[in-house]
């Protein structure tokens, strides 16, 4: 329903650190025209943690009008806090988005049962499709497999957007809930596929978007050789989000490429001159630059 492919669109800011609404638009435009079946508006990848509720819902209204009869908008409601968790998602389901996307609370560690009374209340407050997102990495705590069966009893809790690489943990979304399975960590991709997951909420989609729509093509094709060739050659934007903390490597990834979309809000720095250095290498290694001349 949602896509297979759904770039977490990072947010473009000017020198002065507002948000350039253009860029935002015209780069929601590009996705959408090379592989995106949607975006993700105001996940980490658009830096939310620095992002007022009102510039939210600007960016979540911004990619509607520009997108929104071309690919479904999700919107990045989720916060540590159910009520403002709640607030945002209705305001984002009464500008048009397709769904929303709901990180599991952070930093305040709820146990599991708190995590469900989190969905069970922010589902309440659409019946748009709800995503859950799983990421312990940044959020300390896992939605543990017990707890996933239980949000899966949550009529609009749709998918898990999985940032795990418990396969164990896949296979039991994708062949024991009625969930979707979306790899939320880009290189999970084609391993989730072969678990019978649906696709990725990605990041390297930005530049290789063609590239993962024909992986998960080809793989739902039959063709499992064929996608992971495809799987094998991205390996370079695999290395790129490696480099340092997302955004920080596809940003400077786009500014290379043209599309101007700035820097980033403290407490994200700009990258080295090494880092950039590094960037640039993937850059010219998937053929997507030339190789500086010394």
């Amino acid at each position: 329903m949602l896509g297979e492919v759904l770039t977490a669109i990072v947010t473009p800011f000017h020198d002065d650190g507002s948000m350039n609404l253009d860029v935002f638009r015209e780069l929601a435009g590009f996705l959408v025209e090379h592989g995106s079946d949607g975006i993700v508006v105001a996940g980490t990848t658009g830096e939310s943690p620095t992002l007022s509720d009102d510039e939210k819902l600007s960016l979540f209204a911004a990619a509607v009008e520009t997108v929104g009869e071309r690919a479904t908008v999700i919107a990045g409601t989720g916060t540590y806090d159910t009520r403002h968790s709640v607030r945002l998602t209705r305001q984002a389901h009464e500008l048009g988005v397709d769904g929303v996307l709901v990180v599991a609370p952070y930093y305040n560690k709820p146990p599991q049962r708190g995590i469900v009374r989190h969905f069970e209340e922010i589902a309440a407050a659409t019946d748009k499709p709800v995503i859950a997102y799983n990421i312990p990495g940044r959020v300390v705590v896992n939605i543990e497999s017990a707890t996933i069966a239980r949000l899966a009893e949550i009529a609009n809790v749709a998918a898990v957007k999985q940032a795990n690489d418990d396969l164990e943990q896949a296979r039991f979304i994708a062949q024991e809930t009625r969930l979707d399975l979306y790899a939320g960590d880009d290189n999970l991709i084609f391993p989730f596929l072969q678990l019978g997951g649906l696709g990725g909420i990605c990041v390297h989609t930005h530049v290789w978007g063609p590239e993962t729509k024909e992986m998960i093509r080809r793989h739902r094709e039959g063709d499992v050789d064929g996608a992971r060739a495809l799987n094998e050659e991205m390996a370079p934007a695999f290395d790129l989000l490696r480099i340092q903390t997302n955004p920080i490597p596809i940003k400077a990834a786009l500014n290379l490429l043209g599309h101007a979309v700035g820097g980033h809000r403290l407490p994200l720095v700009a990258p080295t001159d090494d880092e950039l250095r590094q960037v640039r290498s993937c850059l010219e290694r998937a053929g997507m630059l030339a190789p500086v001349s010394a």
